[in-house]
């Protein structure tokens, strides 16, 4: 997301301290902390709201009149309600709590895939997917004899739109691809996809995993039909997360577990569903971490989406330009449009041996295919080194990170 004149400079000392975790020196060094892509730290208010919910008021949720249950059945929903206006969805209803992402893809899939996908229909993903955006719908193709297609991806990291469009048939049910991406950090152009496919009759879910703490999200003008979020992408606890989903659609859909919360009267003969969103939140949720998750998504708003954007382009600007500076490197994903994520690999070293040798000096960063095996094999590597930066980082740390390339690029001389 590139800065406007609109946008407010973030003090990231200040930012810095609320986050305990980066106070820390590993291996004698101070935390430089560039795995952000693959989970968020968090700051002190999220851990405090975890903290009070398991010493203040602890309880089940929703079926218990008590005090303490009353407290948490609100905090719970109060949750739902600031995760509605988040992401701009018409209902409160239409918030489903998941475990995160994957789970939320899986549940599209088990419930919505599998009620409404037949035989010869085709189900379209892209190039640049992770894998539990891809595993999910090889399930129901295999299941009911479905196609899986996929969207080409350039040397750059940039979707073929053009074959896009040529890959969408009156058999096409459901398109899901990530509004960015977790590898090489390229921002799709998820409302064109999401034209394009309705204009094909199919439905479109879109993995916001990687989108939700950098990327403004407007599911209404997006008219996206499902979107799923992870709650520790965006500086919440792990575990917890939600799907977005358009109330008709939710409503047609069968339940995804069966038990406890999601039902409205069990007999041996027949069992009736609970209402929206109940009917899709079977047994005791994971509370504590849904109460915290607003604490998360309330840090968010504080600084502004648009200002932590701004901070995140002014990283990814200097590190692209200062890693690609070193000898033997070479970037790998260079999409015009990105969020904070800087892949790439240097000549003759592998990936984890890079990784390793960053961490003697306090440097946390991500090595491997990163959950995205089909993307490495059409990019003709086995993995890249992966550097995400959140809006704690600062250019300093960078300038640590490449100082630590040109030593390990020197080393292996």
């Amino acid at each position: 997301m590139i800065p406007n004149a609109t946008q407010k400079a973030i003090s990231v000392d200040e930012v810095r301290q609320e986050f305990p975790v980066l106070h820390q020196k590993v291996n004698g060094r101070d935390l430089v902390y560039f795995d952000n892509a693959a989970t968020t730290q968090k700051p002190a208010s999220v851990i405090k709201a975890l903290a009070e919910y398991y010493e203040g008021y602890n309880a089940n949720i929703h079926r218990g009149i008590h005090t303490l249950a009353e407290k948490a059945t609100r905090a719970y929903e109060d949750t739902r309600e600031a995760a509605q206006q988040f992401i701009n969805a018409k209902h409160v209803e239409e918030i489903i709590f998941t475990r995160g992402v994957t789970e939320g893809i899986n549940l599209v899939a088990s419930s919505y895939g599998r009620a409404f996908v037949k035989a010869g229909d085709e189900i379209i993903v892209s190039e640049l997917e992770h894998h539990s955006n891809i595993v999910p719908w090889q399930f129901v193709c295999e299941e009911k004899g479905a196609h899986l297609r996929v969207i080409p991806v350039s040397d750059e990291g940039v979707l073929d739109i053009e074959a896009y469009k040529k890959l969408l048939t009156p058999r096409t049910k459901i398109v899901s691809v990530n509004h960015a991406s977790n590898s090489l950090g390229t921002i799709n152009p998820v409302k064109e996809i999401i034209r394009l496919a309705h204009e094909a009759g199919a439905v479109v879910l879109i993995d916001g995993a990687q989108a939700s703490a950098h990327l403004e999200i407007d599911v209404q003008d997006l008219d996206c039909d499902f979107y799923v979020v992870s709650s520790h992408k965006m500086y919440g606890p792990t575990g917890t997360g939600f799907l977005y989903g358009k109330k008709q659609l939710l409503e047609a859909m069968p339940p995804y577990q069966g038990g406890g919360e999601m039902i409205k009267e069990v007999t041996f003969a027949k069992t009736t569903y609970n209402e929206l969103p109940y009917k899709f939140e079977a047994g005791t949720p994971n509370i504590g971490d849904v109460v915290a998750l607003r604490s998360a998504m309330e840090f968010i708003n504080r600084l502004g989406k648009e200002n932590m954007a701004a901070h995140e382009h002014e990283l990814l600007e200097y590190a692209t330009a200062r890693i690609s500076a070193v000898k033997g490197v070479r970037l790998v994903g260079t999409a015009p449009r990105k969020v904070s994520v800087v892949s790439f690999v240097i000549d003759k070293i592998h990936p984890f041996d890079i990784g390793q040798m960053l961490d003697t000096r306090g440097i946390a960063v991500r090595t491997g295919h990163h959950c995205t095996q089909p993307l490495m094999d059409r990019l003709g590597i086995e993995g890249t080194v992966r550097a995400s930066f959140a809006v704690y980082n600062t250019k300093k740390e960078i300038d640590s990170l490449v100082e630590g390339l040109e030593r390990v690029v020197g080393f292996m001389k």
